[in-house]
């Protein structure tokens, strides 16, 4: 497998965000190869680290794409095995950007349609693209068969949820038709290392009807490392298929909720009743499901 890894080459598109540059970091990690193609979104820190990255890592090579240009993806995904789609906006989501990353979405898997090297592709998307319709209140299981509903999310302004469902349909249908090999990981609000220096926005795009996922037992986060190893997971794994929910803890209590808050300070202030002592009993129900993540977690090696 080693000796696979070191002629194994992928793609991670849009390096530059944070859950693209973890998948990076992993991929590396792992003996593989890697063309890290970073949109251009205006210099950030995150992007200078990965340019600093190149000039030490012989198996990195940086890209500068522009997802509305064909021609660009084409060039990034030169040689590769498979892409990791982990498209962001890093000025967080209005109803314009929805369209770029719908736009941004089918570029890319239309470009790897075109990719005779191409053999996977692994498409980050998000668990809003699933929770929001007016009946997830008193839905029992909310797993990978679930969608946000458009018209829900157009009217209550969810741009975020509204850009992460767009895009990943026409992913799939895209995908679909050209008959290519695509997964689909749908993470929780993500945290990890620096989170809220790094990806401020986006953060606050996803907590949008933050009280209402909360109360709908459909609030949930990931740690942005264990993330980035389920990305390479099902990408190694030759039976990964379909949608996998992706999270670590579901908040659904006053103790996990403050937790959240905590995780994510400065961008969150902690309500001043609580900064010393915390209070409340109430246990909202569960209602979101990840049992095909387990079964691709415990049958995968260890990363």
């Amino acid at each position: 497998m080693d000796q696979e890894k070191s002629h194994s080459c992928c793609c991670v598109l849009d390096a530059s965000t944070y859950v693209g540059f973890w998948i990076l970091k992993k991929l590396l990690s792992r003996g593989y190869s890697v063309h890290a193609a970073i949109r251009k979104n205006g210099e950030s820190e995150i992007e200078e680290t990965i340019r600093e990255m190149e000039a030490s890592e012989e198996r990195l090579v940086v890209y500068d794409v522009d997802v509305l240009d064909y021609q660009s993806i084409l060039v990034s995904l030169k040689t590769c095995n498979a892409v990791f789609c982990c498209l962001d906006s890093p000025e967080g989501y209005d109803e314009k950007e929805v369209d770029l990353e719908v736009r941004g979405a089918i570029n890319v898997v239309e470009a790897c349609g075109r990719t005779e090297s191409i053999d996977k592709i692994v498409f980050s998307s998000s668990l809003t693209a699933s929770i929001w319709r007016d009946n997830i209140g008193t839905q029992k299981d909310v797993d990978e068969k679930c969608w946000s509903d458009q018209d829900f999310c157009r009217n209550k302004k969810l741009w975020h949820a509204l850009a992460k469902m767009l895009s990943e349909k026409a992913a799939w249908a895209l995908a679909m038709d050209r008959r290519l090999n695509m997964v689909s990981i749908n993470p929780g609000l993500i945290v990890g290392p620096s989170v809220a220096q790094y990806n401020p926005r986006p953060t606050m795009s996803y907590l949008k009807g933050a009280a209402q996922m909360y109360e709908n037992g459909v609030l949930a986060y990931v740690d942005v490392k264990f993330l980035a190893d389920v990305h390479v997971r099902a990408f190694e794994d030759v039976s990964a298929c379909g949608r996998y929910f992706c999270f670590n803890q579901i908040v659904n209590t006053e103790e996990e909720a403050l937790k959240l808050v905590q995780s994510l300070s400065p961008l969150i202030p902690m309500p001043p009743r609580y900064e010393n002592v915390m209070q409340g009993s109430e246990v909202y129900e569960e209602r979101l499901r990840n049992n095909k993540l387990s079964k691709l977690v415990e049958a995968g090696s260890a990363c």
